[in-house]
């Protein structure tokens, strides 16, 4: 089923340029999205400055999980076992978990966790960046998903624990 929804999302590549560009363009730059909005977020206030804080922590956690996965697990990317399309040259590493999808949700849920709105449209473009990756023939879905969750759970055990470093502070 994972290859089958892969199939059915990538083979939609190659038919629209512009589609095609917007999906290039999502899956490398995105990023840059990112992290204008955490810089903004840290010069905001005092608050945001926390928020900011806390999705960098939670980005360094998810990339040591990001290494112990990879150093632990390998799955074959999907150009690798079959003939796909890819739109944009990638690495031969593994394929789960997605690299840019870890990052992008372990922002994008730290920044919800506190600003509800900006966190929506955060998560909105997170899904876009998962998506693209599969469009471009990068990742299966399972990757994205399994790597949204990780980046997810992730965030929200950091807050949990920093609500109870600040709790226990103040006392």
């Amino acid at each position: 089923m994972n290859y089958k929804v892969f199939k059915s999302i990538n083979q939609l590549s190659r038919n629209c340029s512009p589609i095609d560009l917007l999906m290039i363009l999502i899956s490398n730059k995105i990023r840059y999205v990112f992290i204008f909005v955490l810089i903004f977020m840290w010069f905001r206030n005092d608050s945001y400055k926390k928020v900011s804080c806390n999705a960098v922590i939670s980005v360094g956690v998810t990339l040591f999980i990001n290494t112990l996965i990879k150093l632990f697990y390998f799955k074959p990317r999907p150009f690798v076992k079959r003939r796909v399309g890819i739109l944009i040259p990638s690495k031969m590493d593994s394929s789960f978990p997605s690299k840019h999808t870890l990052l992008v949700f372990a922002i994008s849920t730290s920044i919800f966790l506190y600003d509800r709105v900006l966190g929506s449209i955060m998560w909105v473009l997170s899904m876009l960046t998962g998506f693209s990756r599969i469009w471009v023939g990068h990742h299966y879905p399972s990757d994205i998903i399994g790597s949204a969750f990780i980046a997810t759970m992730s965030s929200i055990i950091l807050d949990k624990i920093a609500h109870f470093v600040n709790y226990f502070a103040r006392q």
